[in-house]
């Protein structure tokens, strides 16, 4: 029994020591976590989606997931056999004036529109974990890095997840960054990482924020889970909608489908631009995480004029081949008469231009 009880204080003992160090963040206090419970989307000490959402479907069972992911024969294709075909585009050349997309590999990607400077979800670093020995980049779609990154107006986060907020990227272009978009209690961790509170525009679904040269963004709901340790949903996870002068966009983060993509789309749409997770999903996780059908429902629920597919193509974090996702998502959206562009990682994407046209770089 004693050496039972020593075993089991040297494991909590080694958990406290591993999660305390600077890439599992900071977990919230004092007046963000005040502002965290009044929230009407903070319950139970945690956030809540808009409808029930399990984190494994009907009839699947975490032993089985786990085992699926341990055991099962992966997919030849789980990872590509060559390098990913990617563009080093030179993020700093571009002209204030010049309204562009560049997708950097999985959710991370670069808006420049009206003048302002936005960079999403940068995970720059040639990992999407904690630990460098775990979920490593393909290549090919590591070629940026967060030296690359210019000075930018805004680093917008959707969600604590290692995919989408990368300590060592975040860390390394702190002193090039203005302000900070990003959902409740998301800015403990930024605040451990050397950001200033005042640096951060930090909300919940439904509030409205208004930008630099009249640009406003307003915090919408998605439906998934957060969290960089044991505890799930300490944060809010969000979308995005990014309003201009000139156009209207959607920042869509990871979501499974649900009714909020019809009420975003009936009340802030037609979106010029739909910037939507596509891949990473399993029929197991279908609640937290879309399927193909599901992005091309939610893509005609937003009213969506183009749409450009991000969440793949970087990371082996489901089962199914790393091209899945984009060869299924081009199907069925030309089946709905959907415009969906697939740039390369890197290639520009004119956001003026109306006729837009990539090739189908996943075959080669």
């Amino acid at each position: 029994m004693i050496y039972l009880v020593i075993v089991i204080a040297a494991i909590v003992l080694l958990y406290f020591i591993i999660t305390g160090q600077q890439v599992f963040g900071a977990e919230a206090k004092g007046e963000r976590l005040e502002r965290m419970q009044k929230s009407k989307h903070y319950k139970n000490n945690q956030f809540q989606n808009l409808s029930p959402t399990p984190s494994i479907a009907e009839g699947y069972s975490m032993p089985k997931v786990m085992f699926d992911f341990m055991v099962k024969k992966k997919d030849p294709l789980l990872k590509p056999l060559h390098n990913i075909p990617s563009i080093h585009t030179d993020l700093k050349s571009f002209p204030k004036d010049q309204d562009v997309f560049i997708w950097l590999g999985h959710s991370s990607y670069y808006i420049q529109t009206d003048g302002v400077s936005f960079l999403i979800d940068p995970v720059l670093s040639l990992y999407g974990s904690p630990f460098k020995f775990f979920n490593k980049a393909f290549s090919g779609a590591d070629i940026f890095k967060p030296e690359d990154i210019p000075n930018i107006d805004y680093l917008v986060i959707t969600h604590d997840h290692y995919d989408h907020l990368d300590y060592p990227t975040v860390k390394a272009i702190k002193d090039r960054v203005g302000k900070v978009i990003l959902p409740l209690g998301v800015g403990a961790h930024l605040e451990r990482w050397g950001y200033k509170y005042e640096q951060l525009i930090e909300e919940e679904w439904g509030v409205e924020a208004i930008l630099k040269n009249n640009l406003k963004i307003t915090f919408t709901p998605a439906r998934h889970f957060s969290g960089r340790k044991v505890k799930r949903n300490v944060t809010l996870w969000t979308s995005y909608v990014l309003e201009t002068p000139t156009k209207k966009l959607f920042l869509g983060g990871d979501s499974g489908y649900d009714t909020h993509f019809k009420m975003i789309g009936e009340k802030y749409g037609p979106f010029d631009y739909v910037f939507i997770e596509n891949g990473q999903y399993n029929e197991a996780w279908k609640y937290i995480h879309g399927l193909p059908e599901d992005v091309i429902q939610a893509c005609i629920d937003l009213k969506s004029k183009n749409v450009i597919p991000v969440h793949s193509s970087k990371f082996a974090l489901a089962l199914h081949a790393w091209n899945e996702p984009l060869k299924k998502v081009t199907s069925l959206g030309k089946d709905k008469n959907l415009n969906i562009l697939t740039p390369m990682i890197g290639e520009p994407v004119d956001l003026n231009k109306s006729d837009n046209v990539f090739r189908i770089w996943w075959e080669d």
